[in-house]
């Protein structure tokens, strides 16, 4: 590794991306600690202040975790997802380069709760009838990320035998000709709870990102009403905002 000081760059970013890249490193990806910032600075020839500095702005941005009397660590980066991506997750990791794993998937006819139908606007007769429930949890490099739960509007004709492993708004559109066309979001913070933090192989207590959604036709007539929770340190949501 090594710094450009004629370089018009500063010297903390140029160190903060020499460390990037030592961090691609598989030991340190494996958890090994980073060498002490005195000796990142001898080998640099640059103050431990600039170190410092390079450093404390990738704990800042969670790509570093830094413990008095243990030392710094590479924390799994999470991963940015954005709400222009709803109709395929899959489709969305793929362009990351990252294959999705599922690691469950039921499906069954359920009498819909109170919330379900009034998502659905579900009439008086199927409310009292069953509505196709659906639950996933997905995840990347072997690990849960998100636990999803869709309730599907009668009108798509799905039925709980169908190959969910196709992708799903494809599946809807061959079962009843319906094109999801819109999606209304709806993004808060939660916290899991024993259910959860089981579904998510995290801690009760850890923070969870939650979506609601529902999906409509370009008639907005509904097709799903979509529950995902999201383990907060292997997700984050960007937002493009123009005028």
């Amino acid at each position: 590794m090594r710094v450009d000081h004629g370089s018009p760059v500063p010297l903390h970013a140029q160190v903060e991306s020499l460390l990037r890249e030592m961090l691609k490193q598989p030991r340190y990806r494996e958890g090994e600690l980073l060498p002490p910032e005195a000796r990142i600075a001898e080998q640099l020839e640059v103050s431990r202040n600039t170190v410092r500095a390079a450093i404390s702005r990738l704990v800042q941005e969670g790509v570093l975790e830094r413990k008095a009397g243990r030392g710094t660590r590479y924390v799994h980066e999470p991963l940015r997802t954005s709400l222009k991506n709803w109709p395929s997750f899959s489709r969305e990791m793929k362009q990351e380069g990252i294959e999705v794993v599922v690691f469950s998937l039921q499906t069954g006819l359920l009498p819909p709760t109170d919330e379900v139908a009034r998502a659905l606007r579900l009439t008086a007769a199927e409310t009292k009838g069953r509505v196709l429930k659906m639950e996933r949890i997905r995840g990347y490099q072997d690990v849960p990320a998100v636990y999803s739960i869709s309730w599907f509007h009668p009108r798509t004709g799905l039925q709980a035998a169908d190959d969910f492993s196709r992708p799903l708004y494809q599946l809807v559109h061959a079962k009843s000709g319906l094109e999801a066309d819109s999606s209304e979001e709806e993004i808060s913070a939660s916290l899991a709870d024993r259910t959860l933090a089981g579904n998510l192989a995290c801690k009760p207590g850890d923070a969870i990102l939650v979506r609601r959604r529902i999906v409509r036709d370009p008639a907005r007539k509904e097709i799903e009403y979509n529950l995902n929770y999201y383990r907060a340190d292997r997700f984050t949501y960007g937002l493009t905002l123009q005028k």
